[in-house]
């Protein structure tokens, strides 16, 4: 993965513990655990989620490396302190209190400890903005009701955020170039037979979410939609 091009390779500093908050059926945490040999924690909301990665993991011989639950990320199960790693991998734009996440990131985050959030953002303000063009949120509020999604925010929102908290090194790139062709080979299939069949199956809200995939497109395009890559390290 592109984003741990940012980490020490350093194996005395290569992390022994990992959370991976928002982490789905647990690709990262699998992923994670065998290239540092190091134990993995996974929360998500969901149950069939989290039910679903503890099953992959067991099939892939990582059970003792690696375990998942259902939790908030907003309120993690966790001592403050707890991980050499706090990864975040597409999970940020779901939150509805950003600042809750950066500081539930930074509170079990060990001293010394490494926070990685890769997640959806829209465009920075420019100097003399003080809010998105019109048609640029009526264009994320379109995506964010098809996708469940609560308010957006920026890049250097985030940033702000981690500053408050008194972290160091913090860091930001843009990656947008590199995952916008994704949505226009999501789109082609899903529109071919066996993909449409699988949304008719999925139901209403994939195929609303299909719907709008085209809109992501466009955002990317216009460069109102950015995917972001920040990272930081909490002070020992």
């Amino acid at each position: 993965m592109l984003t741990l091009a940012w980490m020490s390779n350093d194996p005395a500093k290569q992390p022994k513990t990992i959370v991976d908050v928002g982490c789905g059926i647990g690709g990262s945490s699998r992923y994670l655990a065998r290239k540092f040999g190091a134990e993995c924690r996974g929360i998500t909301l969901s149950p069939v989620q989290a039910g679903r990665a503890n099953v992959l993991a067991k099939d892939e011989g990582l059970a003792d490396k690696v375990s998942f639950q259902v939790a908030d990320a907003l309120k993690q199960p966790f001592p403050d302190g707890q991980f050499d790693l706090v990864w975040s991998m597409e999970s940020g734009e779901h939150m509805p209190d950003k600042a809750k996440f950066v500081n539930e990131l930074a509170r079990v985050a060990a001293p010394g400890g490494t926070i990685i959030i890769v997640t959806w953002c829209h465009r920075d303000l420019g100097p003399s903005e003080e809010d998105l063009e019109p048609w640029e949120k009526k264009l994320l509020n379109r995506i964010c009701n098809a996708y469940y999604l609560p308010e957006w925010c920026s890049t250097s929102d985030y940033v702000k955020l981690l500053q408050s908290l008194s972290l160091q090194d913090i860091k930001a790139a843009d990656w947008s170039e590199r995952v916008a062709p994704f949505w226009p080979a999501v789109i082609r299939s899903a529109f071919t037979w066996k993909g449409f069949i699988s949304l008719l199956r999925s139901g209403l809200k994939a195929i609303k979410g299909a719907l709008v995939m085209p809109l992501m497109i466009q955002g990317y395009q216009k460069g109102v939609i950015k995917f972001a890559i920040i990272t930081c390290r909490k002070p020992e």
